[in-house]
């Protein structure tokens, strides 16, 4: 049995202080386009929430099987864990394309670069790949699997005014007050994006988080008409909500992808052993495996090792 490690406090130490350089000096090519490494001991990072710590279990155990030898990490800072890859001290992180292209463009062209990230999958790798490889790390195939943000209604809500879509919602004119973190009054993936890609007339933004207990229940009392939340979410049921469509495409593609550190785990072995995920790994099966944990109190790594012994990716027994 696999157990999630603390992180010890002397490794804590030791990656905070990675946090404070920039990861492999751009100027060592030699770090950056040295063949790919294959160490037999990898450290997986995990940012410390369910779908991570599942991800990171699922990895542990995909490469277990591969002939590696593993441990798991979790880091909760993105300003902690990913200097912390570039270094070596953590050899795989589940990432997702576009927040983690987004999040490498803001790091090497300031906090007011253009994003690069966008619906289109294709165009998001790219840019995310030429991102991460100077960084000398390689950001391997995306898979089926998508946590992109999502919006939901109540399922009384969207029978009583024929909701399917997000596109539907705008056509209604209904008033809508949103339950939201309080950025989403700024982000263009939120409220500003609501109103003009679906014209959707959102009226006010109730600042309760994204996808929290209390914006949830902020919808079904009715305080609220619609809530931000993730097409991940395992909870939805049991607030009586229901998501409504991103027909015309408006959230990025944040299309699950392993990220590695090329020096340590970029081999042809890695690749394999988690590319294996890519051809089961749905957004519904992220989705229920997730309420797994959340709703039914099981540990993630028994949660993860039933699903990848139901899908004859490791033996059972």
């Amino acid at each position: 049995m696999r157990a999630r490690r603390a992180l010890p406090a002397i490794l804590l130490l030791a990656l905070a202080a990675a946090a404070c350089t920039s990861g492999p000096a751009l100027e060592k090519q030699g770090e950056v386009t040295a063949p790919p490494g294959d160490s037999k001991h990898l450290t997986i990072g995990s940012a410390g929430f369910t779908e991570s710590d599942l991800l990171a279990q699922m990895y542990a155990l995909l490469l277990d099987r591969a002939g590696y030898s593993t441990k798991i990490i979790s880091v909760t800072n993105r300003e902690i864990y990913e200097p912390a890859l570039e270094s070596g001290q953590i050899d795989v992180v589940p990432e997702y394309a576009a927040t983690f292209a987004d999040w490498l463009n803001a790091k090497k062209n300031g906090a007011d670069a253009a994003p690069v990230g966008s619906p289109d999958l294709a165009a998001t790798m790219k840019a995310l790949r030429a991102l991460a490889a100077p960084r000398g790390l390689t950001v391997l195939d995306p898979g089926r699997a998508v946590d992109q943000n999502a919006f939901a209604v109540t399922s009384a809500y969207a029978r009583k005014h024929h909701l399917k879509s997000l596109s539907d919602l705008g056509r209604s004119g209904l008033p809508v007050r949103l339950a939201a973190g309080d950025e989403c009054v700024q982000r263009p993936y939120c409220a500003p994006g609501l109103k003009k890609t679906y014209g959707i007339d959102i009226t006010a933004v109730d600042p309760k988080g994204v996808g929290t207990t209390q914006a949830k229940q902020a919808v079904q009392s009715g305080r609220d008409q619609m809530v931000l939340t993730t097409t991940t979410d395992a909870t939805l049921d049991e607030f009586g909500l229901v998501l409504l469509a991103d027909d015309k495409h408006l959230q990025n593609a944040d299309y699950l992808v392993p990220v590695v550190n090329r020096a340590r785990a970029g081999s042809a072995g890695v690749r394999t052993a988690l590319g294996r995920l890519n051809t089961v790994l749905t957004t519904a099966d992220l989705a229920r495996l997730n309420e797994q944990v959340d709703s039914w109190r099981r540990l993630p790594e028994d949660v993860a090792r039933a699903y990848l012994r139901s899908e004859h990716l490791i033996p059972a027994g």
